[in-house]
């Protein structure tokens, strides 16, 4: 269950950083690292700082884009440790790794920003919900490292947990992956335009409000047919 979690590094500046995250995951059984977009990599500073996690990164993968990196997840987390001018959905890692734990059918993925940045609002609105390590409030800054350290920790403890426990028979609905999503947001979109209920030359913030509230209600494969079909229904009706 742990091949199915991804820890995805967007626009990682420090090849050091990268290598260490490399050794964060190994030592806690997480093997899938991905890289979208990274300043230098691979580098000798890279593998110099994951201290024997070689294996994990000669698997990495490379994107250009976040939206192809998590397209086959069901469930993405974001990393923050600042507050933004609209409120994501927060959880506590352990919170986070008992709903990874929950879903085992398509993937899960943990995005961690830039060191200086870290996650724009944009790639935010790809994710379910926003992870926020506790920390001193006067001193709230985790490196990269550190932060994948104690999140990689708690989902491993929660797999651990969870195998001891799970019983046969269980058979929860596949979640919608962040592809589908990205579909239906479209749909959803176009339909409200054709509705007259957005403008789309004066949009707001109407579409990433609603990504948060279906990004909150963690659809899953049924779920997601079903909101497509009601789409395409009110699309017939009105002639479009």
């Amino acid at each position: 269950m742990l091949e199915n979690v991804k820890i995805v590094l967007v626009n990682t500046t420090h090849p050091g950083n990268i290598g260490a995250t490399a050794r964060a995951m190994k030592t806690m059984g997480l093997e899938r690292l991905v890289l979208v977009s990274p300043k230098r990599f691979p580098s000798a500073e890279c593998t110099a700082r994951a201290a024997g996690a070689d294996d994990i990164l000669d698997r990495a993968r490379v994107f250009s884009n976040l939206e192809e990196a998590v397209a086959d997840c069901g469930l993405v987390f974001g990393t923050s440790a600042r507050t933004r001018s609209i409120a994501w959905p927060e959880v506590t890692p352990e919170t986070a790794a008992a709903q990874i734990t929950d879903q085992t059918g398509a993937g899960a993925a943990i995005l961690f920003g830039r060191e200086s940045s870290g996650l724009s609002n944009e790639e935010l609105d790809i994710c379910q919900a926003m992870i926020r390590i506790p920390t001193n409030e006067d001193f709230p800054s985790l490196n990269i490292a550190s932060a994948a350290q104690i999140i990689c920790y708690e989902i491993s403890k929660q797999f651990l947990a969870r195998e001891e426990t799970v019983t046969a028979g269980n058979n929860p609905e596949t979640p919608a992956s962040a592809e589908q999503m990205e579909h239906l947001y479209e749909h959803l979109r176009q339909t409200l335009i054709d509705i007259d209920y957005l403008d789309p030359e004066k949009p707001r913030r109407l579409m990433r409000r609603l990504k948060r509230l279906f990004n909150r209600a963690g659809l899953d494969s049924n779920e997601y047919n079903i909101l497509r079909g009601i789409l395409t229904a009110v699309r017939n009706a009105v002639g479009k």
